[in-house]
């Protein structure tokens, strides 16, 4: 279902979490889930995947991350404040040691001038240390191509706040 770099690269992260012990949840809007089901995938994950939200809504960002709504109004669901306020917010709201989320425009449409389709924030979050965070401008080169560039972004900045 997912190609082998990604699911390569989510079975090294899930080994080097768990000799770590750390937990990881995700916070996802553009991708639905599929960070996540990558990591369940993977046989044994349970040891190391801690939960995921799927807040694709603004109000569920509200409702499920604490997300205030002025901050959506005023930087617009994909930003970087809105990113980073998703990891945040699912590290708190979880028991997990490392939070990833993902919001972005993933197309064919929605798209504005200013945040054009392919345009993504990924953040992770990790207890006792400052967010990461990357902005990726991948254009329209397809909804499946955003999501899986997405995805590969949040296991890249994962593997960030594990070191």
């Amino acid at each position: 279902m997912f190609p082998a770099r990604l699911r390569n690269l989510a079975m090294l992260i899930l080994d080097d979490a768990e000799r770590a012990r750390l937990k990881i949840c995700t916070a996802e809007s553009c991708t639905g889930g599929l960070l996540a089901a990558l990591l369940t995938d993977i046989p044994g994950s349970s040891a190391v995947f801690e939960r995921g939200f799927v807040t694709y809504t603004n109000r569920a960002k509200e409702e499920m991350l604490g997300i205030a709504g002025d901050v959506i109004a005023d930087y617009g669901a994909v930003s970087e404040p809105v990113a980073r306020m998703m990891a945040e917010g699912a590290l708190e709201a979880s028991r997990a040691n490392i939070a990833v989320a993902i919001t972005g425009v993933a197309g064919p449409g929605g798209g504005t001038r200013m945040k054009p389709v392919g345009t993504v924030h990924v953040a992770c979050a990790r207890e006792n240390r400052a967010v990461v965070h990357e902005m990726l401008q991948l254009g329209d080169v397809g909804r499946s191509e955003v999501r899986l560039a997405s995805i590969e972004t949040a296991l890249s900045l994962i593997q960030v706040q594990m070191r």
